[in-house]
């Protein structure tokens, strides 16, 4: 068997910005730092922090007064961002630039008289975080069906934006059904489909043309993962997720000669490195990785974390 490995793959801008976010707040405060929901949707990642003193919550009246506290990749919502400031957390937030920039967008619709709709998975935290950040109506749609019941009246004034790690061709067809339901409404096209989401999928398809199996590296929790198996498959071929390499069965690799592997936007490149050993392990005689795009984007820290190396 060969292994060929998608270029780009693993950590994204935002996810490398919100980890060095959470290491920083450790090094410059000490343990414990709270970190409200999962930093990034991994979890070695999750782990190797709380080993540091990171301490992860789902609910932000559990974190302690004055707490020094970050909040996740994913945004949060403004009622969580008030009952920060009424506990006097010390916040310091890693929301991915690229989410902040929907929230900023769902506003501005809103305050000029929109409906709102946030095409997503419902109850995802990113989604959640941005149905949250709007004072206005809202309505999170995933599928044709919630699109059909959406209560709003042809020629109401509807805005959309999306979820950022979404698949695009899902994308594309559920902005076609809202266009033609609503056909004023106004909204980002796929712009809101953050680049490494993009960037991954397109990878994946080529990939996928080149070999008889594709194995995605990421959490089960992770939808950028998810959906690069999902594009994987759409291209005909068996994709399965993994989240590490203890994951990875013998029996898949049954009759399979090319093997391409590729990793979450949250995953970190030494579970794609054990992956690719796993596969030695079962017999492959080589690890390439193809050409593809070089990402260069890179995400400032915010100011009060720049002084720690």
């Amino acid at each position: 068997m060969d292994v060929l490995l998608a270029q780009p793959r693993g950590f994204c801008a935002g996810v490398a910005r919100a980890i060095e976010i959470a290491a920083r707040a450790l090094a410059i405060h000490g343990a414990p730092v709270y970190v409200f929901h999962e930093i990034v949707h991994n979890g070695h990642v999750v782990g190797d922090l709380a080993a540091r003193g990171a301490v992860f919550v789902e609910d932000i009246e559990a974190i302690p007064e004055g707490a020094v506290t970050v909040f996740s990749a994913h945004g949060v919502s403004t009622a969580v961002v008030d009952a920060a400031r009424r506990r006097n957390l010390q916040v310091i937030d890693a929301t991915c630039p690229l989410v902040t920039k929907v929230h900023l967008q769902a506003q501005r619709y809103s305050q000029r008289g929109y409906t709102i709709v946030v095409v997503g998975h419902a109850g995802h935290e990113e989604v959640e975080g941005t149905r949250g950040s709007v004072s206005g109506p809202v309505h999170v749609v995933g599928t044709l069906d919630e699109i059909a019941a959406l209560p709003m009246a042809a020629h109401d004034p509807v805005a959309y934006v999306t979820q950022t790690t979404l698949s695009m061709d899902d994308t594309r067809e559920l902005i076609d059904a809202l266009e033609s339901r609503y056909p004023q409404i106004v909204g980002p096209g796929l712009d809101d489909i953050c680049y490494a989401t993009l960037n991954r999928q397109r990878a994946v398809q080529q990939l996928a043309r080149r070999v008889d199996l594709v194995i995605v590296v990421g959490a089960r929790n992770s939808s950028n993962s998810n959906r690069l198996q999902e594009v994987a498959a759409d291209q005909g071929v068996p994709a399965w997720l993994v989240q590490d390499a203890a994951d990875v069965q013998a029996i898949w690799l049954d009759g399979v000669e090319h093997i391409g592997v590729t990793a979450g936007a949250s995953t970190p490149e030494y579970l794609v490195r054990e992956v690719c050993e796993r596969l030695r392990q079962f017999g492959a005689r080589s690890v390439r990785e193809l050409p593809g795009l070089a990402e260069t984007v890179r995400f400032r820290l915010p100011e009060g974390l720049r002084q720690i190396a």
